[in-house]
């Protein structure tokens, strides 16, 4: 089972390139794939024994583990999936040959996706852990967007896409919340142990209702319907693959897969007959009222999902029987229709049955394969439709289940099939017949005849359907396989079995009923139409669909232009408010603890508190935005210090290096603003902003109090070092806590520092986001008069370049003592930066210091030089170095998995180097290399953006200013 998994990854990978060199031949070997992975599949069929499974440790702390089961019900849905699939992708190649010429540009990514999707689906039908089941679900939502929009430059395909996108994606949240309820309550993931125990309660039962959200989404089941027949602006083989035999099948699957647990379960059965029933009516009528083939079969396909839903989640093995024989009916019959519409659209150009006559008398073999797919559709013998329909009213009809309920969900299951056999014979006369016309119509008669080959995979389709019609007791062992696990009631035994003829009986009497029914509404459809039944009103779900996101985006608006009115102090306020009330108001209200408090340790910490206290009070009352910045860095370097007295270096140290580099930040930014704030503005609002800040002060300190005073257990941090030393083997617990036992956090907070560069940069960038700092080579004009004259009149410079960049700098913005202590000391930050790198392991740094030491530096050359020597410094595209970091600590957490040990795990290595002994080191310094490259890059971009990108831009400023100055004076 991983073999086929690995194998369709890598059809994935191959597939852009092989379409590359091929063109649309290439998906001949693309079908290779599912076709060989459904070899594996019969040969490996399951037997009377225990289910074959597989089993590969992932994530195990959140229960993530690759477990893959293979029983009786994977391997019908495993055939459906892949056979199909192989069907479809042979067909792709004649449906994407254009006569015309026309050239499909999007034919790599289409391949890929579509053999992606092949894999996706087995993988989704073959987990037993519910978690995993989550995964390929959701990867079959994305690919299933990606298809449906192909044609992205029609805005029908995007919304269409975008709809399909919103509405599965909206349930396999909901049942993701199901699954973790379910997982907790019953203490297991698997879906095996899940059905053999199931949970009771409050709890599981909502779970169940969640669970159910998701699949009947999947499916298309009402009132989640409407966007299957949107998904129709998809290519054609989507339609026949994706929205006929596998995606929509997926919510079917999961309600047969739980079926044997919880179809008693009080939520259950009520909500899977009531709205299978429902769409299978309102979906047959609306298949009624279409003009295009394709949104025939799609409401088609809607009304026989409801079928299949009725009939595999009401319970009992006779009713599993007969859903499970409807699934594959359908999937055959469907796909193959699906086919047919495709070739009709490649032949003739036109999909409406208004433009279609005579296409029967052009097209024979055609016309052939359609009639047997619409017979098997229609349930006429000796087509398998005929069969799963018989089963289908023969189990309704004595299901212990159902009870009083049966005879309304047969009188349901009797009506929504009249309606069946009338849009599968508007189908087939609509898309076949002569209709009256003495020749054939324009598209028609222009038409080219589809080959050999393009009529191959829907006819392999149709052939299947009267094959196992004729042969139906093979597919009956198949089925039954699954079926009998499906636990019946106390002292009820089936004994109903697939076959063509069961004598003269009424499920027999209601075909033939519904076949002459059907048949006279179509035959009578005119006078039908006369009275105005054709326009019986019904509710139109993809308008309510819109309404709702028109009233989501009204809301949206509104509440945005409520809540964030453009005041940064304003919306301060409500989040700092925010953060006393609720805690505040939740602490006082509970149990909590008395704590207690300790106002110093040591004489020093008064002195720094002190000093701390007063920096504080300063900035409330300094005007002068610089001093105002400086003195809240005192409180940053208090903090440090205080730091430092608790016997926390590493933290110090790091709280030392982002402080500094925070004020060169605010000392950049506040360039652009006026020194002083106005005196109006200090005095506005000012006793209400002290109380806030008192009240947000006092309330993080009273929480943090009774934090502690809660403790009740021993203190994580007693832990750490044992657990660093010998888990993480380094000395440095903090470090080691970074990248190996928080590991994820990590990832997550580098991930949030990148985002926050790019968002930083792209405010201050309009046109082009990434790029590399100016070089001394790129310069044009120097800021003011020629390069020379910097070069040999500055009085700062004196006759040797200490640093290049500077060159092209004002005069007045120099200073010589700066850029020779800049030469001396950049080496020595530098050199420091590599040993914090390197040595953070065990003693204080790490990759964020290091990389914040060397940010610094990059820092104090930008200061000396300006933006020139900044490019000179390091010419590199700081978006490169940020995704090389990012790729770099992402891939420790795939690199591990390849060897067997779980994401981001962590090896020592030891390697014996002569002279030097046995040197050690931990493969988590590759993630913390990752973080140190991330930390540089941010700076470079920070320093590219707020510095070299405002210096550019004031120097512009100046000379228009001088410019305008010059000509005022002539």
């Amino acid at each position: 089972m991983l073999a086929i998994l690995a194998a369709h990854a890598a059809a994935t990978l191959l597939a852009p390139l092989l379409v590359y060199r091929w063109g649309r031949l290439a998906f001949y070997p693309l079908a290779l794939v599912p076709l060989g992975s459904l070899v594996w599949v019969a040969l490996n069929w399951p037997g009377a024994g225990p289910a074959r499974s597989v089993h590969v440790p992932w994530v195990p702390e959140l229960s993530m583990d690759i477990t893959l089961r293979f029983d009786s019900l994977a391997a019908i849905m495993s055939v459906l999936v892949l056979g199909i699939g192989a069907l479809v992708l042979f067909y792709c190649a004649d449906y994407f040959h254009h006569h015309d010429g026309r050239k499909e540009n999007r034919l790599p990514s289409f391949a890929a996706e579509l053999v992606a999707f092949s894999g996706a689906m087995f993988g989704l039908v073959t987990s037993d852990n519910m978690l995993m089941l989550y995964v390929f679900w959701e990867i079959t939502t994305v690919l299933s967007f990606l298809l449906v929009g192909h044609y992205a430059e029609r805005a029908t395909s995007r919304r269409a896409a975008t709809q399909a996108l919103l509405v599965t994606t909206f349930g396999g949240l909901a049942m993701l919340v199901g699954i973790v309820v379910l997982g907790n309550v019953s203490g297991t993931f698997l879906l095996s142990e899940l059905v053999a125990d199931p949970p009771t309660g409050v709890a599981a039962s909502v779970a169940v209702v969640l669970v159910l959200i998701g699949a009947l989404s999947k499916s298309a089941i009402v009132p989640m319907h409407f966007w299957l027949p949107g998904a129709m602006a998809a290519p054609t083989p989507v339609s026949a693959y994706l929205h006929a035999a596998a995606m929509v099948k997926a919510g079917v699957y999961l309600i047969a897969r739980m079926t044997p647990g919880f179809a008693d379960a009080p939520e259950w059965r009520p909500t899977v007959v009531t709205l299978g029933l429902l769409t299978m009516l309102l979906a047959g009528w609306r298949a009624l009222r279409e003009y295009d083939l394709k949104l025939i079969l799609a409401f088609g396909t809607v009304s026989q999902l409801g079928l299949i839903t009725v009939m595999v989640g009401s319970g009992g093995s006779e009713m599993m029987l007969a859903g499970l024989a409807m699934l594959c009916a359908h999937a055959m019959f469907k796909a193959a229709l699906f086919m047919v519409v495709g070739i009709i659209d490649h032949a003739t150009g036109t999909r409406d049955i208004r433009r279609l006559a005579w296409l029967g008398d052009r097209a024979k073999p055609l016309l052939v394969i359609a009639g047997c797919a619409a017979a098997s559709m229609a349930a006429l013998p000796p087509f398998f439709g005929f069969v799963a329909k018989e089963a289908d009213l023969e189990t309704v009809l004595h299901s212990p289940n159902l009870g009083a309920a049966a005879p309304v969900v047969l009188a349901g299951i009797v009506a929504g099939s009249v309606l069946t056999t009338v849009y599968s014979l508007r189908f087939v006369f609509g898309a076949f017949g002569r209709k009256g016309l003495p020749q054939a119509s324009t598209r028609v008669a222009e038409m080219h005849r589809p080959e050999l080959g393009f009529l191959l995979p829907p006819g392999i389709l149709a052939a299947a359907g009267l094959l196992f019609g004729l042969w139906p007791s093979r597919l009956d062992v198949v089925l039954d396989d699954y079926a009998g696990t499906v636990p019946d009631p106390a002292g009820y035994v089936g004994d109903y079995h697939l076959a063509l003829w069961h004598g003269l009986n009424l499920p027999l009497a209601l075909s033939v009923l519904m076949l002459a029914a059907g048949v006279t509404i179509y035959v009578s459809r005119g006078r039908l139409r006369r009275a105005r039944l054709a326009f019986l009103p019904l509710a139109n779900a993809d308008r309510i669909y819109d309404a709702v996101l028109r009233g989501a985006d009204i809301m949206s608006v509104r509440l945005t232009a409520f809540t964030q009115r453009g005041s940064i102090p304003a919306t301060q306020s409500v989040i700092l408010a925010t953060l006393v009330l609720v805690p505040i108001t939740v602490l006082s209200l509970g149990a909590r603890d008395r704590p207690k408090f300790e106002l110093w340790d040591s004489p020093p910490q008064v002195v720094v508190g002190v000093l701390m206290l007063a920096a504080a009070i300063g900035a409330t009352v300094m005007r002068n935005r610089l001093a105002a910045v400086l003195l809240v860095g005192v409180t940053g370097y208090g903090c440090g210090a205080i730091f430092a007295f608790h016997g926390a270096p590493d933290l110090a140290l790091t709280q030392f290096l982002v402080e500094t580099l925070t004020l060169v930040v605010f000392v950049l930014v506040l360039r652009t603003l006026p020194a002083e704030t106005g005196g109006a503005d200090i005095k506005r609002f000012r006793v209400p902003r002290a109380l806030l800040a008192l009240a947000v002060g006092a309330a993080v300190t009273s929480l943090a109090a009774f934090a502690m005073a809660a403790r009740s257990g021993r203190p994580i941090a007693e832990l750490l070092p044992d657990a660093a030393y010998l888990r993480g083997h380094g000395a440095n617990a903090v470090n080691v806590l970074l990248v190996d036992i928080r590991a994820w956090d990590t990832m997550g907070e580098v991930s949030v520092l990148l985002v926050a560069a790019t968002g930083v940069a792209s405010m201050v960038f309009r046109n082009r986001r990434f790029g590399a700092a100016p070089r001394v080579a790129d310069a044009g004009q120097p800021d003011i008069g020629k390069v020379s004259v910097f070069a040999n009149n500055s009085p700062a410079a004196g006759d040797i370049t200490w640093l290049r960049g500077s060159e092209l700098r004002d005069p007045r913005h120099r200073s010589l003592v700066l850029e020779v202590a800049t030469r001396l000391i950049f080496p020595v930050m530098m050199v420091l930066s590599a040993y914090f790198f390197f040595a953070g392991h065990n003693t204080p740094g790490g990759g964020f210091a290091g990389g914040l030491m060397a940010g610094l530096a990059l820092v104090l050359r930008y200061l000396a030089g300006g933006r020139y020597e900044l490019g000179e410094t390091l010419p590199l595209d700081a978006g490169k170095i940020l995704g090389a970091g990012l790729t770099l600590a992402a891939g420790t957490a795939f690199a591990s998995l390849l060897v067997g040990a779980p994401a981001l795990s962590s090896a020592l290595i030891q390697v014996d180097v002569p002279v030097l002994g046995t040197v050690k080191f931990v493969t988590a310094i590759f993630f913390d290399l990752g973080v140190y490259l991330i930390v540089v890059g941010l700076v470079l971009d920070v320093l590219r953006s707020l510095g070299a990108r405002i210096d550019e831009e004031m120097s512009e400023q100046r000379a228009t200013v001088n410019a305008t100055v010059s000509r005022g004076r002539r």
